[in-house]
């Protein structure tokens, strides 16, 4: 599905500014608004919940077939950290509606701000906005904005020259289920779909006011998010340069010789939220040891503690004081 969605990359960068056609025909019971493109959305109507934890939901049979490797949990990981906002869950599932059913109530019953990954394309297969509406008893209902502006945004496929958008077809049902999204009737419109680039068409939909339904093309998925990123940052519990930090220490101790101090420091910051970590490096003479936390304050007091206990130093990159001489491994 991810593969397949590449069509879609080819419709969002070259603005046309042409006037859209005329409504479709009897065939189908949609008659698109028409004019200029609709305004931007500066920000999330309704969605004024604060965000401090955060999960990602992952679709697509390809990645758990190993066809597609899945980069967009990465970067929404780091997008996170980035934030300040806790990345608690990371799931990857098959295109299966009850499956993604059960998963995205789950999330948004469980964390603050939820992102699905794929699925939304114009394939039979492409599951993700039939699926959500069922979880959360939903009708889908085609967004007429999102489809004036694909009219005005897509670029034509080169194998469909007689593509026509008043003309029902089967190419044009394809393209409608791109933007046949969950509808909320009790909801704002503004609320439940919004643009955050100017040159793209696809909206970003929310449902249940945390559940974020992104496509699977890393190119659009990191994009959409980087555009929605202004949205988020007044809802933040940790704002923006007071995020999460991660402070890293080289140490040439094997990973037995520093546990027994690492434990005990553990267990003396945990309740003031520092997360205590230790990584051995594979082939290196130094092993890692980190901190993170959203107290700046408490971790740098304790810099000069860790630095002494295992007899290492702060670095920014974990290879800072690696030599090429270093290349054996490092002991547990």
């Amino acid at each position: 599905m991810l593969a397949r969605l590449t069509q879609l990359t080819r419709h969002l960068y070259r603005p046309p500014f042409t006037r859209p056609s005329a409504s479709l025909t009897s065939q189908s019971s949609f008659s698109p608004s028409c004019g200029l493109s609709p305004k931007m959305t500066s920000s999330v109507p309704g969605q004024s919940k604060m965000i401090q934890t955060a999960a990602c939901l992952i679709i697509g049979d390809e990645v758990l077939g190993g066809k597609t490797i899945d980069t967009n949990s990465a970067f929404f990981a780091k997008y996170c950290f980035s934030l300040g906002i806790q990345l608690k869950r990371i799931e990857v599932i098959a295109d299966d509606e009850d499956e993604i059913g059960e998963a995205v109530k789950r999330m948004s019953n469980n964390y603050d701000f939820v992102v699905t990954s794929g699925g939304i394309g114009p394939t039979h297969d492409d599951i993700t906005y039939t699926s959500i509406a069922k979880a959360f008893s939903l009708p889908l209902k085609i967004h007429e904005p999102a489809f004036t502006r694909m009219k005005q945004l897509s670029k034509p496929h080169p194998l469909q020259p007689a593509f026509d958008w008043s003309t029902p077809s089967p190419a044009l049902s394809a393209k409608l289920r791109m933007v046949e999204i969950p509808h909320d009737a009790l909801l704002p419109l503004e609320s439940q779909a919004v643009f955050v680039a100017e040159d793209m068409w696809v909206p970003i939909a929310i449902v249940n006011g945390n559940v974020h339904i992104l496509p699977g093309i890393p190119r659009l998925f990191e994009r959409l998010l980087e555009h929605l990123r202004p949205s988020l940052l007044p809802r933040l519990v940790n704002p923006e340069g007071k995020g999460i930090y991660r402070y890293l220490f080289s140490t040439p101790l094997p990973e037995s010789a520093v546990a027994p101090y690492l434990t005990d420091l553990a267990g003396r910051t945990e309740s003031r939220g520092i997360k205590v970590g230790s990584y051995p490096r594979w082939q290196k003479k130094r092993n890692t040891v980190t901190l993170v936390g959203t107290d700046k304050e408490l971790l740098d007091s304790l810099i000069e503690e860790v630095e002494r206990e295992v007899q290492g130093k702060k670095v920014e990159q974990e290879d800072e004081l690696d030599s090429p001489s270093d290349d054996e491994e490092g002991s547990k």
